[in-house]
């Protein structure tokens, strides 16, 4: 008997499709995976968790976004604030085990220079109430279409370009909307000899993919439970306002091991389960993985 599919199973097959289509990492790596008999077929990586960017403006932000995925079962989590990016975060868990984790990110647009604030608003005051109020968020092609459907009109380029030089995020954002920022392969399942971050770094390496290395290629939390990599954002073709062309960063992919947490140290390996392994997030390894999509990596030869 075939399991349903469920309007969250829809959501998710939109987000993973149309990202494959706009990163092509994303097909490179697992095809690498293949040839090196990691997995068999794509269906056989574990999704750690997916992110989204998002802007603190009236309307939007995470207060409405999450407003999705609640609906779905995931429960809010842990917050996370990083100084530095203007940013707030906060995760949330999946309802089931097979689900990825997801994670929120938001500018605090108030927190920018009076002329960022002002190209910012002057594309979101378009949004006049909040969108996701709208939807029959039980209707999952309704809801994986207004993901990919833009909430304000196209930027112009010397707004894009003025973002830039304040904020990144928020460049990334204004152009880029929800589109998924990025997936994340977990690691510590792989065959030995892959399922480690040093080793599958290794691997991507060896295979020509680039790594972003902000405060190292390995990001890692102060209590070793969780280290974290990721390529270099993809750079694609953006068509700006008036038909103007540029290329800008994309979306990247991230990598994960969750190492069993010491209470369950001595567990056989084969009764290991996501319970048994560190959870959440680390502020310090995001604050870097955040930079994948800076040109301070995407500029790098």
């Amino acid at each position: 008997m075939n399991t349903p599919i469920t309007p969250l199973d829809t959501v998710m097959h939109g987000l993973m499709s149309r990202y494959q289509e706009r990163v092509p990492d994303v097909m490179a790596i697992i095809q690498a995976m293949i040839s090196e008999g990691m997995i068999d077929k794509p269906e056989d990586i574990e999704n750690d968790h997916i992110a989204f960017r998002t802007l603190g403006v009236p309307h939007l932000g995470i207060a409405s976004f999450e407003k999705i995925f609640l609906h779905y079962g995931y429960r809010k989590r842990d917050y996370y604030h990083f100084e530095g990016k203007k940013l707030d975060a906060y995760w949330f868990s999946p309802p089931e085990p097979h689900y990825p984790r997801i994670f929120v990110s938001e500018l605090r647009v108030g927190d920018l220079s009076e002329e960022a604030q002002r190209i910012i608003h002057s594309y979101t005051r378009e949004v006049t109430s909040d969108p996701v109020d709208s939807l029959d968020l039980d209707n999952g092609a309704e809801v994986d279409a207004f993901l990919h459907q833009p909430l304000w009109r196209t930027p112009t380029l010397s707004d894009y370009q003025t973002l830039l030089k304040e904020s990144e995020y928020a460049a990334w954002v204004i152009y880029n909307r929800y589109y998924l920022n990025h997936f994340t392969i977990s690691v510590h399942n792989l065959p030995a000899g892959f399922n480690t971050v040093a080793e599958f770094n290794a691997f991507l390496e060896r295979h020509g993919f680039k790594l972003n290395d902000s405060g190292g290629k390995i990001k890692e939390s102060p209590d070793g439970g969780l280290l974290q990599s990721s390529t270099v954002a993809q750079m694609i073709e953006a068509e700006f306002d008036e038909g103007r062309k540029h290329t800008i960063s994309g979306s990247y992919v991230e990598f994960a091991e969750r190492r069993v947490l010491p209470e369950f140290a001595d567990l056989p390996a084969d009764q290991i389960q996501h319970k048994h392994r560190r959870d959440g997030f680390e502020a310090g390894n995001a604050d870097k993985i955040f930079e994948s999509t800076y040109t301070t990596q995407t500029g790098k030869n």
